[in-house]
């Protein structure tokens, strides 16, 4: 076989093995996935008429608010999702099972390509899930064409590709689960201060550029854009410069701190 074959079928291997992992053990990924579905509810059934009524500067719309938020939830529920596999690699670290990979007969790449492609799939699980809930509870984007579902759904999958390498470089430096839990919080903290709840300019002068700039905002402005028809202006292009970056960078430090021989 050749070395692309090999590197396929070890990467294969390693995802269906962690796929199978998350399955016996699901309580960390519904725990995590629980976060959104709640601060879903939340916003909506306790502040949905208070923070629709500041969107327009109108009466109050729930409707309008949930059309607002669904967005900024589903990149919030990716944000989550992948902190679940920084624990996972960290954890797999600690009890020798990847020290025990690197025996086998196995393209050392496969490892991380494993744990990678299993997490972008629970991501991609989990975005639907909530979708399903925000639709249950009146989420509508009925004037979204088919090219825009497919690119808001690429755009969701790139941002989960570009978090899940960081995630799995978060673990790998880590040296507990506990760690690794605490390490990935950013994941979760940026989402609540981006434009996932009020619009940018609601807040203050000094924090709109923290809020504007930063991975999050700009990824959900454009899901809005795509999905909702608000201007996307150059939120595409951050959002796009974000993902790759953060991809690229994640991969090159997770594959460096993999290639290092244990002491």
């Amino acid at each position: 076989m050749s070395a692309f074959t090999l590197s396929v079928r070890d990467s294969h291997t390693m995802l269906r093995r962690n796929l199978l992992h998350a399955r016996r053990y699901p309580s960390l990924t519904l725990n995590l996935l629980l976060t959104p579905v709640m601060l879903l509810l939340l916003f909506v059934y306790v502040f949905g008429d208070v923070m629709s009524a500041g969107l327009g500067g109108g009466g109050a719309d729930r409707g309008e608010y949930i059309a607002y938020l669904v967005p900024g939830i589903l990149l919030m529920t990716v944000g989550s999702t992948v902190v679940g596999t920084a624990v996972s690699v960290s954890t797999g670290m600690n009890e020798g099972i990847i020290a025990r990979f690197r025996t086998m007969a196995i393209r050392r790449e496969s490892v991380l390509v494993g744990h990678v492609l299993g997490s972008v799939l629970q991501c991609v699980m989990s975005v639907v899930l909530v979708g399903v809930v925000s639709v249950a509870i009146g989420f509508r984007a009925t004037d979204a064409t088919a090219v825009e579902w497919v690119a808001a759904f690429g755009l969701l999958t790139l941002f989960a590709l570009a978090l899940t390498w960081i995630a799995v470089g978060m673990g790998l430096s880590s040296p507990n689960a506990e760690a690794a839990s605490n390490n990935a919080l950013p994941m979760i903290f940026l989402p609540l201060i981006s434009s996932t709840f009020v619009p940018i300019d609601a807040m203050p002068g000094w924090f709109q550029p923290i809020a504007e700039y930063q991975p999050f905002t700009p990824a959900i402005e454009t899901l809005r854009g795509l999905l909702l028809g608000s201007e996307i202006g150059h939120n595409g292009w951050l959002a796009l410069a974000w993902c790759l970056g953060l991809a690229v960078l994640g991969h090159l430090w997770s594959t460096s701190l993999f290639g290092r021989d244990p002491e």
